[in-house]
């Protein structure tokens, strides 16, 4: 994002009490575009005001977050998409991330959790909410019947900590490697699965399953 200009961002929610509270903990930082109270009115508005980011409810009438999220990828828009939600399910969870989603968080998350996952998704990241990424990762582990890529060990070791949200800086702490290391790992990672933003390198290896031991 340029200085001169704030990041947009989208409210879908069937609670208008929470979608009020989410307006004036975010318009200090972001241009909050509006509101909307159903998946219909969702996908429309996301359409025509294409936003930099929208945060959805799940459970909506008419249409739920996770069907107008695959909808509005299906037709082409581009805006990061943060779930923002009562259900811990993983599996839920990791249906958003192949679905296209680029965050997924409990309604319970503090307002200060919410603002950087919106930073995190804008500059390229994903982010999931530390109460379900370990149930992610888990729910991966035990489905069965996937093709394998070809990946060493080491990248495997690489890949789950990206998916887990964690910084080159912190996983070479972790892997007692080098930062550039790391970087070197996930950008071979990135070549060889034809994928070209951390972003997509998460959703590949949870579509696919890659980190399944």
């Amino acid at each position: 994002m340029t200085p001169e200009r704030r990041a947009t961002v989208l409210l879908a929610d069937d609670h208008t009490i929470l979608t009020a509270g989410l307006v004036s903990l975010l318009q200090d930082r972001f241009d909050v575009l509006g509101t909307v109270v159903d998946g219909h009115l969702l996908v429309e508005a996301a359409e025509r005001l294409r936003p930099d980011v929208i945060i959805a409810d799940i459970s909506m009438p008419s249409l739920s977050g996770l069907d107008a999220l695959e909808r509005l990828k299906k037709n082409g828009v581009t805006s990061r998409f943060i779930i923002l939600t009562m259900h811990s399910d993983p599996d839920v969870a990791a249906r958003a991330m192949r679905a296209g989603a680029a965050g997924f968080l409990l309604k319970d998350t503090a307002g200060d959790e919410l603002v950087g996952a919106i930073e995190e998704v804008l500059n390229g990241r994903v982010y999931l909410a530390p109460a379900v990424t370990r149930g992610v990762i888990e729910s991966l582990k035990s489905s069965a019947g996937t093709d394998r890529i070809e990946l060493t060990w080491r990248q495997r070791d690489v890949l789950r900590l990206i998916v887990e949200g964690r910084r080159m800086k912190e996983i070479g702490t972790i892997l007692e490697l080098s930062t550039r290391t790391v970087e070197t790992h996930k950008y071979e990672m990135m070549r060889v699965l034809g994928v070209s933003s951390t972003a997509e390198l998460v959703k590949y290896a949870i579509e696919h399953r890659l980190i399944v031991e």
